[in-house]
């Protein structure tokens, strides 16, 4: 698949993927979704939060993967189309990872707690997939075409949450600091309200003052 580029200016049409509801998660990730995996995605709108249940979800099944792997091969049971099934799993929940990315970014969705968290965990996520292909097992050919595209689209992601990470922290700083002028501007003029207001209220107490004791406005 071609890679994902969040914000880069004249890299092309954008994917814009609506994300579904989690009760189609399954059909739409082709991953299965245990309930309460499902309730997660569900329960996390926040765009960061998101991502995190993402990474989450990915981890489960790169563990699993890890584990079964070391696990003698049963000869009753099919463990490389298994290990197979695990990294197609991963895959998808990648993609999906990608698609909720490249729509929050295009609907302003703030995600840098979220991408900061990719940007920590992903890595870690990306050495033991290479490090399964420096170490190949009995059952490796059968899946390494998926263990190829698993490292090459978590790198692609990476790659595209750097740039838009970079990007948000510069958009919402702007508009941060944009946020704090106008709170100081708003200080200011009330602040020189107060005191014109103090002043008008002296300017009058003075006025008074200054009038002769039973002196009438009238002629």
């Amino acid at each position: 698949m071609s890679g994902v580029r969040y914000g880069a200016a004249g890299s092309g049409l954008l994917a814009l993927l609506l994300i579904v509801s989690p009760a189609r998660a399954r059909a739409q990730t082709g991953a299965p979704l245990s309930d309460d995996e499902a309730d997660k995605l569900r329960e996390a709108q926040d765009p960061g939060e998101r991502i995190g249940v993402y990474l989450e979800l990915m981890q489960v099944r790169l563990d699993r993967f890890e584990n079964f792997r070391r696990q003698p091969a049963g000869p009753k049971y099919d463990n490389a189309a298994y290990l197979d099934d695990l990294l197609g799993e991963y895959i998808a929940l990648n993609e999906e990872l990608k698609n909720w990315i490249e729509y929050q970014y295009q609907h302003q969705g703030d995600m840098r707690s979220g991408l900061q968290k990719l940007l920590e965990r992903g890595p870690r996520q990306l050495a033991t997939l290479r490090g399964v292909k420096e170490t190949p097992d009995s059952s490796a050919s059968r899946y390494a075409d998926s263990l190829h595209d698993a490292i090459d689209q978590l790198s692609d992601t990476l790659d595209g949450a750097t740039q838009a990470l970079a990007d948000q922290q510069k958009k919402f700083g702007e508009m941060k600091r944009e946020e704090k002028a106008a709170a100081q501007a708003a200080k200011d003029r009330a602040k020189e309200e107060k005191k014109r207001s103090k002043e008008e209220k002296k300017l009058r107490k003075r006025q008074g003052k200054s009038r002769v004791p039973g002196e009438s406005d009238e002629d």
